[in-house]
């Protein structure tokens, strides 16, 4: 039997060495594993980069984009803009001339210059005239790409040089193993092309920085256009060039669709520069040309820059499908870039090769529905982004990283896709139906939450599957809610609800797949699973009564209904919604789609006051569309502040601290008149840029003397730095001031003037430390004033304001940064307690976290304790402190243009009336004797909701069909025909079959004469060593 035994064993480890090699030989493609397909980064022509991409956008000084209300041709706007001004005082104005391919048709804009002193009266006058839809300022875009060696990319202190050659050394030998010989062989494009799907038919645009006219790469370069000042179509950067092939090279470094129609847009100089209306010239172009994709591997921040975001609506709403980055910012949270975090574009994050979120990724949430509530899940998908190979700008390989990388891979899997289901029709592929499908097939990366992948990895082959029996339907993103579901559904899941708590809100973004319009059929109704208490959730619905383009929203508010209140469990139900669009094709009725959405919450009995936290989520402003500068002076390189400041975004780690503290966290998205204060512990108020109504500060003092603690982490304010730190643009001729400094603290100063306690105008900064916890001051203010009473902590810091001015100031200063004030009141006041600033428990730019600063004072808050650190270092006079003034408004700021506190609408700013506070209406529940699945994830598949069978792939038939714009192509049907070949990646494993069937039938023979010669003949025993020997492979020694 142990002969037996040892003989099956080598058997199986023959067999299995029988199938490494043959995969080797046969160069099988493996999908899910990066050590599947391997090359050298030393071969092929190929060099290794990653490439750093910032993005800036600014305002153009004096000049402005005219959108009008249609297309006219140049003399009908000339005619109506002269109209505008003529009965104004404005005399100097001028359009500026465009010379582009555009030129030559009817536009919807102009750019026009007003130097003007009384340009406001123009600008008036302009937004008047009822031929014009809007006037906006032009903006200029920077763009920055620096290609980095990554073996060299990090350097530092020399106490470091022993990690960082050890790191050098690992990730040489991890490219060398990691880096894959075909982008295109990963997603398993080549078995697409063995059915004849490579692309054929479809136009497909890249906006960059240009591409060479001869590149021996590419087989149909059908246009190329400049939009830039620049006399030139070339590439003279290589961004455009590595874009271009990751989507269409046809040699080396192959791209997903080789056959497509290639439309090069030059809207980048070779300085990295382009302007808003370049691109709304060369959008409008596209338009023109019916291009069916367009890559747009660029983004930032403001996604309130009208002209753009309206055109790229248009650009959808005219069935071009856009596809664009999310962004490098990762990885912060709140770091999305416009126009990928548009409901109607797919937005792209990327991933490596061992199919994890790549570090530089951006991560939701979206940011345009702060303070109000949450963002939408973005990026909508996932792909390869980092050491991906494309095509260099002349010739040979080059590989980037970078969702600049990620987004050409999913453009030109869609232009592969979409060229696939031609024969289909027109009406099968438009933005919201190949997003769908790119959704429905996505895998989910475990591990990964939904603002990191979105819907999870491209899946090419699955896609083409869902697209080849896709029937028009509506669907949801995303297509449930299970706030129980970890890690997946973070935060929500983090979280459990209960009576009395702010409402948590679900945005759901709808995809409109029979239409560009849409509609809401009379309501969303709210099915409660009676089994399943789904009665015990409040559900409130509001929503997009029109959808469009391709797209919509559902906003789902969620809470504990007063039976809920000592209930733990689960609590389910459904939501369902009916979608109207007008019918296509000749049809008659109107199409109609109904969806459902899941929704699973789990409850708990309403957690103590003390420990429940309040977050002030309504008085912190961000851009856009306001200059509000960094928290940390010393960051030069971003000097935004643009994360949205939310608990789940660049506050994202604190809220998990607090939350393993055991401590639970709400948001307040209205004014302070709008919360029961004796449902809290603690009101915390972090880097505050609003002002604050006159009946907030009562009814706040109010709510302090009634229990109420409150915690304030303040930031720098001095005009004098906030006049340094605005910046001038040589290229914009534009001054960008700030609207206000790192915090608002006159604002903050008048809301806490009741209990004495004031901050300072002077700016610091320094290293310290407090007991045996190291601590970091960023760009903080001092306390000037706190009452004796109180408790106030100090720290020796540096004058960092001077220094930005430019005096000369090594000094260090005893400054009050930390004081805590226990209230009196006959009803048994709160506490507060105040920090001079907020960079310690800001993920986007904190050198030294202060977590544990925060749980001490949330002790001392909640159970009036104070803890040692305190007391060991308490401030024990005022002498020797530093000077201070208290800080003033800037003269002239225009914080009223976004303040939803001030109205500056008659000149000086006033505070507007106080606005109601929002009231939810709950939806009237429909209960229904059923259960939910266990795995609400499972369910939801886009093909269940398909009524028509499978289109089959036809083999061995020719199909004549139209290209992807539904016209014939230059006036000819381009003839298509199916090649009867069978894929290669299908072949493979019947060969694999017939060859472990051989070695079973082998085997056994082997073990039966081994068996019958073993005993009887024990003179043949050396015959059977030779063939136990030939079974474990091994070359028998004579």
């Amino acid at each position: 039997m142990k002969t037996l035994h040892f003989l099956l064993t080598s058997i199986l480890l023959c067999s299995r060495l029988y199938y490494s090699l043959s995969q080797d030989q046969n160069d099988v493609q493996i999908t899910d594993s990066s050590e599947g397909i391997l090359e050298s980064p030393l071969c092929c022509n190929l060099t290794v980069e990653e490439v750093e991409v910032d993005y800036s956008s600014k305002i153009v000084e004096n000049e402005y984009i005219v959108m009008f209300n249609g297309y006219y041709k140049n003399q009908a706007r000339a005619g109506y803009i002269n109209t505008a001004l003529n009965g104004t005082g404005v005399k100097k104005w001028s359009i500026v001339a465009r010379e582009n391919p555009a030129s030559d048709y009817p536009s919807d804009f102009d750019v026009v210059i007003l130097e003007d002193t009384n340009k406001l009266e123009g600008l008036n006058a302009l937004n008047d005239h009822p031929a014009i839809k809007r006037v906006t300022a032009q903006r200029m875009v920077s763009r920055t790409l620096k290609f980095l060696n990554p073996n060299v990319r990090h350097s530092g202190t020399n106490t470091n040089s022993r990690n960082q050659a050890n790191n050098r050394h690992h990730n040489s030998r991890r490219l060398l193993r990691a880096i894959p010989k075909q982008i295109t062989s990963v997603l398993q494009a080549d078995s697409l092309w063995n059915m004849g799907i490579t692309g054929k038919g479809v136009r497909v645009a890249i906006f960059d920085t240009g591409l060479a006219k001869n590149h021996p790469h590419f087989k149909k370069i059908k246009e190329r256009t400049n939009w830039t000042n620049e006399k030139t179509y070339d590439d003279g950067i290589g961004h455009g060039t590595f874009v271009a092939g990751v989507i269409a090279s046809s040699k080396e470094c192959l791209g997903f669709a080789p056959d497509s129609e290639l439309h090069i847009f030059r809207v980048f100089t070779n300085n990295q520069v382009s302007y808003t209306s370049w691109f709304l010239d060369a959008f409008n172009y596209a338009i023109l040309k019916k291009i069916n994709v367009l890559n747009l591997s660029i983004g930032g921040p403001d996604f309130k820059d009208h002209p753009f975001v309206d055109k790229v609506w248009e650009l959808t709403a005219n069935k071009v499908i856009m596809v664009s980055a999310i962004g490098n910012d990762g990885p912060l949270y709140g770091t999305l870039n416009n126009p990928a975090d548009q409901m109607d574009v797919i937005g792209v994050g990327g991933i490596n090769f061992e199919d994890q979120i790549a570090k530089f990724s951006s991560r939701g949430m979206t940011t345009w529905e702060l303070p109000q509530g949450y963002g939408r899940v973005k990026p909508d998908i996932v792909t390869y982004g980092s050491t991906v190979k494309g095509s260099h700008m002349k010739t040979g390989c080059r590989t980037l990283s970078g969702t600049s990388v990620a987004s050409p891979v999913v453009a030109g899997a869609i232009t592969l896709l979409a060229s696939g289901v031609l024969h289909r029709g027109e009406d099968i592929v438009n933005p919201a139906s190949m997003k769908q499908a790119l959704m429905a097939s996505a895998r989910r990366l475990p591990g990964a939450n939904m603002f990191e992948q979105g819907h999870g990895k491209l899946n090419l082959l699955k896609a083409h599957q869902v697209l080849n029996s896709y029937k028009p339907q509506a669907s949801l993103s995303p297509s449930y809610i299970d706030l129980s579901e970890c890690p997946y559904m973070w935060p929500y899941c983090t979280q459990p609800l209960y009576y009395g708590s702010m409402p948590v809100i679900v945005n759901v973004t709808i995809l409109n797949g029979m239409g560009v319009t849409g509609r809401i059929v009379n309501k969303p109704t709210w099915h409660p699973y009676t089994p399943q208490q789904g009665h015990l959730l409040d559900v409130s619905i509001s929503y997009s009564e029109i959808l469009w383009p391709w797209s919509g929203w559902v906003a789902v508010s969620l809470s504990v209904s007063l039976e809920g209140t000592t209930y733990e469990g689960l609590a389910q139900g459904h939501i369902t919604v009916t979608v109207e669009s007008p019918p296509e094709n000749g049809e008659v009725e109107e199409r109609q789609s109904t969806v459902i959405l899941p929704i699973r919450a789990k409850i708990i009995p309403t957690p103590p006051r003390h420990k429940r936290i309040l977050w002030d989520q309504y008085h912190n402003l961000r851009y856009p569309p306001g200059y509000f500068p960094r928290d940390n002076l010393k960051v030069k390189n971003d000097p935004l502040d643009w994360n949205g400041d939310h608990i789940h975004t660049n506050f994202k780690d604190m809220y998990q601290n607090l939350r393993n503290a055991g401590y639970y966290i709400e948001v307040l998205g209205s004014p302070f008149n709008c919360f029961d204060a004796s449902q809290y512990g603690t009101l915390l108020i972090v880097d505050p840029e609003e002002e604050y109504f006159p009946e907030e500060i009562v009814k706040l003092k109010r709510d302090v003397e009634s229990g109420l603690s409150v915690i304030v982490f303040a930031d720098w304010y001095n005009v004098t730095v906030m006049k340094k730190v605005k910046f001038y643009d040589e290229n914009t001729r534009q001054w960008w001031m700030p609207d206000t400094g790192g915090a608002n603290l006159p604002a903050l100063n008048e809301l806490l003037a009741s209990w004495g306690i004031q901050f300072g105008d002077r700016t610091f900064s320094e290293k310290f430390k407090w007991n045996e916890h190291d601590m970091f001051y960023a760009s903080g203010t001092s306390i000037h004033e706190f009452p004796e009473e109180g408790i106030l902590l100090s720290a020796e810091l540096e004058d960092q304001g001077a220094q930005i001015l430019g005096e000369s100031d090594s000094n260090k200063y005893k400054v009050p940064i930390l004081g805590l004030l226990q209230t009196k009141s006959p009803r048994g006041g709160g506490r507060v307690i105040v920090y001079g600033d907020s960079n310690c428990i800001d993920t986007s730019h904190s050198e030294i976290s202060c977590y544990w600063l925060l749980e001490a004072m949330l002790e001392y808050t909640s159970t009036a304790h104070l803890p040692s650190l305190f007391k060991d270092n308490q401030m024990e006079n005022w002498y020797g402190v530093a000077d201070t003034e208290l800080p003033v408004r800037m003269e002239g700021n225009r914080l009223y243009r976004f303040s939803k506190v001030l109205d500056g609408n008659l000149g000086e700013a006033q505070t507007r009336p106080l606005p109601q506070c929002p009231h939810l209406v709950w939806a009237n529940p429909v209960p229904l004797n059923q259960s939910a699945p266990t795995n609400l994830y499972q369910s939801q598949k886009l093909l269940s909701l398909i009524e028509d069978d499978v289109v089959p792939v036809v083999n061995n038939a020719e199909n004549t069909i139209k290209d992807a714009s539904g016209i014939e192509n230059a006036g000819e049907f381009i003839e298509w025909s199916w090649r009867d070949k069978q894929s290669e990646s299908m072949a493979k494993p019947q060969n694999f079959d017939a060859t472990i069937t051989v070695l079973v039938v082998l085997s056994l023979v082997v073990v039966y004469y081994c068996i019958k010669c073993y005993r009887p003949k024990p003179k043949k025993r050396k015959l059977c060593r030779r063939l136990i020997s030939m079974v474990q492979c091994r070359k028998i020694s004579v």
